[in-house]
């Protein structure tokens, strides 16, 4: 049989119509009006055995251009980062990756164990007091800590930094829309936030205070005057959106005071696969332990006195009493999350820190290189792996022409901020070679200058 995985009969077929009462599939369809029905045939190739499937979709893949195929020099929330060989190994034991959801922890004690390792990580990484078990992406746990931060406080205006991910932002403006709240757009000035807008606009009805560490420009934002300025209003939120990478160098949010601290971990272990599965983290304080979304796993001994784990504080309510739900997440990314675990442990505290000491050094290296080539570096503060440069043209004709020289270029900022037209996004990790970066730069120089 050539379509071995799809064995339906005809005697089949007539068993399952008798078994819902009709006796054709015409019939079936009764219900549907007949001028809406499809009449003809579809605009569709003849079915293939397969062999002749795979063959065909496996050229059609090989036409596709890859981190793998091309030096790619776009980040922009996706970054080619090392991944440790060990990660696919782990993540692909079945106890793993076949483990939806760990609620009986009798049976569930590796998977669990691995989500609080994971939890424990993030704590780490961020200087704060409690994470949970992973959320989807970063842009829908920086949309959860807003709504968060609304029913904490019972404010209604949430300001917002314009140096955020944008795809973040427009997930923000989707998700407050239920609980009706006011998003109030901070510019941002010379790459960072505008500090003298957010304080013009912070009153008492702020309920939160939304900057991204680093930005989207790559560039280092201030938390600590940041942190002074939202201090000034009771109550109101300090929210950090943050590359957990970063913070292997840079201090972490938690020490700036800042009350929640989101993000993606999907710079560890977590290859650049057409924009996901991603791994996003929350993190807070023991003071708003109890409104996290989704789930956490605790520590604890059985009647025997051995160590164990088990799901703890999770909000039943986002199960059973939806109306008094905090959020509607109550799952989590869990084989993700273990991704990113087995990787941080493979790269431990010393090989973390020089990991992001290696983004710093080759992007302020690219940066330095650029400017003797004679391009203009968009903004001058401090910056982790990514900056940006103003090509004056084109960003879209630019790439089209790297791409022909084997190469990824940078993303388009003019997508995204009308300001920046002609401006280029680059991102430069750790695994770009000198050669590389150097090969970049001629490229450049050759369509550009």
């Amino acid at each position: 049989m050539e379509f071995r995985y799809l064995p339906m009969t005809e005697k089949d077929k007539k068993e399952m119509l008798e078994t819902i009462g009709v006796s054709s599939t015409k019939e079936l369809f009764a219900d549907i009006p007949e001028n809406v029905r499809f009449k003809g045939e579809l605009n569709i190739k003849p079915p293939k055995n397969e062999y002749a499937l795979t063959k065909e979709l496996t050229e059609l893949s090989n036409q596709n251009i890859s981190t793998k195929s091309h030096t790619s020099f776009l980040g922009a929330g996706v970054y080619d980062h090392y991944i440790p060989s060990i990660v696919d190994h782990v993540i692909s034991r079945s106890e793993f990756y076949t483990a939806y959801t760990p609620y009986q922890p009798e049976i569930s004690q590796g998977e669990l164990q691995a989500i609080f390792e994971f939890q424990t990580m993030i704590c780490e990484l961020t200087g704060m007091d409690v994470a949970n078990s992973s959320m989807y992406d970063g842009g829908t746990a920086l949309a959860e800590a807003v709504n968060l931060s609304a029913g904490q406080t019972k404010k209604k205006k949430v300001l917002v930094s314009k140096a955020i991910h944008p795809e973040s932002l427009a997930v923000i403006h989707s998700y407050v829309k239920g609980p009706d709240l006011e998003i109030v757009e901070i510019n941002h000035k010379d790459g960072l936030t505008d500090l003298e807008q957010l304080e013009s606009e912070l009153d008492e009805n702020t309920a939160s205070v939304v900057v991204q560490y680093p930005n989207f420009f790559g560039q280092v934002e201030p938390l600590d005057q940041v942190k002074q300025l939202v201090d000034r209003q009771k109550k109101t939120m300090l929210i950090a959106s943050s590359n957990p990478l970063a913070l292997g160098y840079l201090t972490p949010p938690g020490e700036f005071g800042a009350d929640i601290v989101v993000g993606d971990t999907q710079v560890f272990g977590i290859p650049a696969q057409y924009g996901g599965p991603h791994c996003g983290y929350f993190a807070t304080t023991k003071k708003l332990m109890r409104k996290v979304p989704g789930r956490l796993v605790g520590q604890t001994n059985d009647e025997e006195g051995r160590r164990g784990f088990v799901l703890t504080l999770q909000a039943r309510e986002q199960h059973i009493r939806r109306d008094k739900a905090t959020s509607n997440i109550c799952s989590n990314q869990a084989l993700n999350a273990l991704a990113s675990s087995v990787a941080l442990s493979s790269l431990g505290k010393q090989g973390l820190k020089r990991m992001s000491w290696m983004n710093i050094q080759k992007a302020a290296y690219m940066k330095s290189q650029l400017e003797k080539a004679g391009f203009v570096t968009a903004f001058n503060g401090s910056f982790f792996n990514e900056l940006v440069i103003d090509l004056k043209r084109d960003v879209t004709e630019v790439n089209k022409k790297l791409l022909e020289k084997g190469i990824i270029g940078g993303y388009d900022l003019n997508r995204d901020f009308d300001e920046l037209q002609g401006n280029m996004l680059i991102a430069i990790t750790e695994i770009r070679t000198k050669e590389e970066i150097d090969q970049f730069i001629r490229e450049m120089g050759d369509i550009c200058v």
